[in-house]
């Protein structure tokens, strides 16, 4: 049985996590998953509880997820999007937050474009922070939700064989995810161009294959990365196309491999690069089920974080 409560009175990142947070995180999430699929999709868990989603970078979909994990708990939502706010006029990370707690603000939900962001400002403001993405750093809920979504499709997180494939120099969910999947007692790879790993990968722990094929038939899940351009400085391989000659996964290597594999994309999906339409819309495809796993996982960490006060 998982513990009642966790470890952290923040969620910044699976650094600074248990396994047992992690096991009581799931043990929750399956109880939501429950009610977002129910006729009436509300509970009132966090009804006098405010949270604010402050993203200083673009996001469509986690922010999506968070407000309507949100929502789904009855909290009250501020959405405030920095990029239009004062902070283009100046005005400090603090001071934009603490203008924002002043509103009586419990809990604070920050996407941000530099890694310990959040870490910094929970050392400044009374609120709760959870990180939904630090520059190259973490991205502590979509590591949870993928993790979560394995565990749904094969049984059990332990014993598995999972490659994070494509641009991991650049991308908090590959640091996160490897995190978290080795905490929960699986085998983690990483596959791509070798200007796209980092070179001290191997402290982590995984193993680094450049051949897709060979990562391919080594594991029981492949989790294809979209290659991060807007925070590329340089040209990291020589386009596109060739990339997705060395590195993509379409359906003839999919059908090619000896046996099924679980095909992971935390999104959004360039479609013809990393991934093709016909691998992205195939059975053994959990690209969807992570979307709904999503609003599940972050519905059972704000939950949980809240019961701490």
């Amino acid at each position: 049985m998982a513990a009642e409560k966790l470890s952290t009175r923040h969620l910044l990142g699976i650094k600074d996590i248990n396994r047992n947070d992690i096991e009581l995180i799931f043990e929750t999430a399956d109880n939501f998953k429950e009610v977002i699929n129910r006729p009436i999709k509300k509970v009132p868990s966090l009804r006098d509880i405010t949270i604010a989603n402050i993203f200083f970078e673009n996001s469509t979909r986690t922010k999506l997820s968070f407000e309507l994990a949100e929502k789904r708990l009855s909290a009250d939502v501020i959405n405030f999007a920095a990029s239009s706010s004062s902070l283009s006029k100046g005005e400090t990370l603090i001071d934009t937050v603490n203008n924002i707690l002043s509103m009586k603000v419990d809990m604070v939900v920050m996407r941000h474009p530099y890694a310990g962001a959040g870490q910094f400002l929970s050392k400044h403001v009374k609120a709760q922070i959870v990180n939904a993405g630090d520059g190259a750093h973490e991205h502590p809920t979509q590591a949870l939700l993928d993790a979560f979504s394995i565990r749904q499709k094969l049984g059990d997180v332990a014993g598995k064989k999972v490659v994070i494939v494509g641009d991991i120099l650049h991308s908090r969910v590959a640091i996160s995810n490897i995190l978290c999947l080795q905490r929960l007692g699986a085998e983690v790879m990483v596959c791509g161009p070798t200007t796209l790993i980092p070179k001290n990968i191997h402290q982590l722990g995984v193993k680094v294959e450049h051949n897709l094929i060979k990562a391919l038939n080594w594991c029981d899940v492949a989790n294809m990365l979209r290659i991060q351009l807007e925070r590329q400085d340089i040209k990291y391989f020589p386009s596109l196309r060739e990339y997705a000659m060395m590195y993509g996964l379409n359906k003839q290597i999919l059908d090619n491999l000896d046996k099924e594999i679980v095909v992971m994309h935390p999104g959004p999906i360039n479609r013809g690069v990393e991934i093709t339409s016909d691998v992205a819309d195939s059975k053994q495809s959990i690209i969807l089920e992570q979307v709904e796993n999503g609003v599940a996982v972050r519905m059972a960490v704000l939950y949980l974080l809240a019961s701490q006060g």
